[in-house]
């Protein structure tokens, strides 16, 4: 008599957990939730849905770094590049580095 209720327990509680609060939940989660959405609302089925998923989970899962980034980016790199050239070490390395990347 026990069994079917520690059963239907056992499923509820995890259960209970995908129906948290969306504020609670990570990104990953909550992206997960939308295109499942999107997905429920194309109905989409079988190998077309896992595919959408797929594509959907996979979008935008790295953003390009914006041109500002970039820049940064590369200054550091063409600073780096100097202070290496320049054989800099420790302290006068920081120095260095700090009003190449000012400047």
């Amino acid at each position: 008599m026990l069994k079917p209720w520690l059963v239907a327990i056992s499923l509820a509680v995890p259960l209970s957990a995908l129906a948290a609060d969306p504020k609670e939940q990570t990104p990953q989660q909550q992206k997960m939730a939308a295109c499942n959405k999107e997905a429920g609302t194309k109905k989409l089925e079988g190998d077309a849905r896992k595919k959408f998923m797929s594509d959907c989970l996979s979008a935008d899962a790295k953003p390009a770094p914006s041109s500002k980034q970039t820049a940064q980016q590369e200054k550091m790199t063409a600073c780096n590049k100097q202070a290496g050239e320049k054989k800099l070490e420790g302290d006068a390395r920081k120095k260095f580095m700090s009003s190449c990347l000012s400047g």
